[in-house]
């Protein structure tokens, strides 16, 4: 089984930064051992499908731990699933009766099985959830924003240690804080902690190349080490104060700034009195936007789910070092027959499979295999991880309080995806759709005279909008001229529809009709994000439409998608817009329509989403010094050369023998850079 990777220009942007999952592989070769069943090393199906096949398989499985994939047609993961007796477990799916309707349509729709086993169930809870997170099962309960957490890094590989934001695996050397529920949560802290403590938040490169204090030393922020206003000695004291308030000694802290502001005081040196007193403030600041701060909990994550209506909320509190870091809900995808404590227990599972469980866990209801998870975490964490439902005193009020929050955030969830489902209809109604889209993709170009051009593509459906979904696309044809927005879009649809069509050949499929005695069957069709946009909106009148058609009629395609445009109206005013589609000439919804609002927020987004893709591509290249380009210019020899020069454009027009003159750079790497500018120009 290979896993899918994506062009580095055409890549998927979940645009919190998404954070990728390990591979089964690696949770070690020597944790898994693939079945033997024969001589040819595969067991061939034949024609058998669903109870059939199963019962075949079963009789030549062990009995021994292990996973299980369940595959349905054009090779489609259906199902993963764990057990400690692969033979026992498998052997259930055979049984006539007593299976839910979603278990009975997964084995029905089963083409092909695929086994591996494990040393333990433990070991098999793991994979079971790397491999759902991986694959995604239709059938089972999925975490969907499994986006990574952000932490707040304090480096350790700089004689000056930076404090900044983190996210994504921990490949630098430092002591990592957290998790938070949110960045902002990070950026508030950190702002707090800079005027707390002076640590500075500028890269390697630019400490290097300081020749004196920027504003943020000028508002107090910084203590600038760059330039010697402070000594690294004392810095790293500032940095220990830093660590040590992070790791939950913040009334010691706090009592040490309180006794030297008192010193300063009683020896009349008001000034630095005024220096600790604001930096007291600033980490009382820091406590006061945590909300709870129980005694005596040091370290826990703190769960809590609620159902109702068909959807699931899972709400998460994480506590550190005794403060409150923040809360985050979930709306796993999970079929309306499941009980919440079987729910609750596979979010779990692919909840701790990227990230650090914390020594306690507090959870409202006894979950399934709870023993199991416990000792799974606890081995992966190489330290003990307690779960507990507590029934009285503080930690009951922590999950009480959770839950009253699960409570809410799912009623927004429901007001919300109602709201969508009457504006999907409406869609329907106004374009004339076989059906209310459950997939939309609208696309925008954004560039500057031609320069940095970007192509952005949003996806919106049932749940709002889906920004794991959201794709860029770095203009690459050479043969664009400079502002040509067809070329552009041209470019983009055949990126995107040629991928399409490579990967998902059997194009769009219809929704499957709701049958009202198989209501659980529907929810499954329903909460699935087809591949295929059911609709593409492009952000132009006929010129762009007609272009765009041309593209999907040369890919053999134009039957299969609806496509409509968004053209601006009369004076570019919001409100007076001309939607363009087949069939139907030109025309303009009422000025309150909720559908128009509702296009003009898909445009709007895309919009969005295209401009700051744009500024980022844009900013990257205008922060890109040429000397980074040389091969052995570090920091200390670009610091060096800029020191000596002014700037990087002085150095490309310096003679050779003005090279050499630089303290630290060498005759040859004086003819390397003489060389580089040389050729270039």
């Amino acid at each position: 089984m290979t896993a899918q990777t994506e062009d580095l220009d055409d890549e998927l942007v979940p645009e919190t930064g998404a954070a990728t999952t390990d591979t089964a592989a690696a949770i070690g070769a020597s944790l898994i051992a693939a079945i033997d069943w024969d001589d040819a090393g595969k067991f061939v199906a034949g024609d058998l499908v669903g109870v059939e096949l199963i019962a075949a398989l079963a009789k030549r499985l062990p009995n021994q731990s292990g996973v299980y994939r369940m595959f349905g047609k054009d090779g489609e993961v259906l199902y993963v699933g764990k057990a400690r007796s692969l033979k026992k477990r498998v052997t259930s799916y055979t049984r006539m009766g007593g299976h839910t309707q979603r278990i009975a349509r997964m084995i029905r729709e089963t083409r092909q099985m695929e086994f591996v086993t494990t040393r333990t169930e433990t070991e098999a809870l793991l994979l079971e959830a790397n491999l759902i997170k991986r694959l995604r099962p239709r059938f089972n309960v999925l975490m969907r924003d499994d986006k990574s957490f952000p932490y707040i890094l304090v480096s350790e590989d700089h004689e000056a240690p930076a404090i900044m934001k983190h996210r994504g695996g921990r490949s630098r050397k430092g002591s990592y804080f957290g998790p938070f529920a949110s960045a902002g949560a990070v950026g508030r802290t950190i702002n707090s902690l800079q005027r707390a403590f002076l640590l500075r938040t500028c890269t390697d490169s630019v400490y290097e190349s300081r020749t004196r204090p920027c504003l943020l030393h000028q508002i107090k922020r910084c203590s600038a080490p760059c330039t010697g206003e402070i000594g690294i000695d004392d810095y790293r004291g500032l940095v220990n104060e830093a660590k040590a308030f992070l790791s939950g000694r913040s009334n010691q802290i706090k009592n040490g700034m309180a006794a030297a502001m008192q010193d300063a005081s009683d020896d009349l040196d008001f000034e630095r009195a005024a220096i600790y007193r604001d930096r007291l403030a600033a980490l009382s600041h820091v406590q006061s936007h945590q909300g709870i701060n129980p005694a005596g909990i040091e370290e826990a994550d703190v769960f809590a789910i609620h159902q109702e209506g068909g959807l699931t909320s899972i709400q998460v509190f994480f506590f550190r070092t005794g403060q409150n870091w923040g809360n985050r809900a979930y709306f796993p995808k999970a079929d309306p027959s499941l009980e919440a404590a079987e729910v609750l227990g596979a979010f779990l599972a692919q909840f701790y499979d990227d990230k650090p469980a914390p020594r306690l866990i507090l959870l409202p209801i006894q979950v399934e295999d709870e023993a199991l998870l416990a000792e799974a975490l606890s081995v992966r964490a190489e330290r003990r991880v307690e779960i507990a439902v507590p029934s009285r005193g503080l930690k009951k009020d922590l999950v009480n309080h959770a839950a009253a929050n699960a409570r809410e955030a799912l009623g927004r969830r429901l007001a919300e995806t109602s709201s969508q489902a009457r504006l999907l209809k409406g869609l329907r109604e106004t374009f004339a759709l076989p059906h209310p889209p459950r997939r939309i993709e609208v696309y925008d170009n954004s560039h500057i005279m031609g320069t940095n051009a970007v192509g952005a593509m949003i996806v919106a459906g049932p749940e709002g909008f889906a920004k794991n979904q959201y794709r860029k696309f770095n203009i690459k044809g050479a043969d664009i001229t400079p502002g040509d927005d067809f070329g552009m879009m041209k470019e983009v649809m055949t990126r995107r529809f040629s991928r399409l069509l490579k990967e998902h050949a059997e194009g769009p499929q219809a929704p499957e009709p709701v049958v009202e005695e198989d209501e659980d069957d529907a929810a499954l069709s329903d909460t699935a994000m087809p591949a295929w946009p059911d609709l593409v909106l492009i952000d132009g009148g006929k010129g762009q439409i007609s272009a765009v058609r041309g593209i999907l009629a040369e890919l053999g395609i134009a039957d299969k998608v609806t496509t409509i445009g968004v053209a601006k109206g009369v004076d570019r005013d919001a409100g007076r817009e001309r939607f363009v589609t087949e069939g139907r000439e030109p025309f303009s919804l009422p000025p309150r329509d909720p559908v128009l609002y509702f296009l003009q927020r898909l445009r709007d987004e895309a919009h969005r989403f295209a401009i700051g893709s744009h500024r980022a591509r844009r900013k990257k290249d205008l922060v890109k010094n040429p000397l980074d380009e040389i091969a052995g210019i570090g920091p200390s020899r670009k610091r060096a050369l800029l020191h000596h020069f002014g700037t990087a454009k002085a150095v490309s027009r310096a003679a050779l023998s003005d090279l050499r003159e630089v303290e630290g750079v060498s005759a040859t790497m004086a003819k390397s850079i003489y060389d580089h500018f040389h050729e270039q120009g």
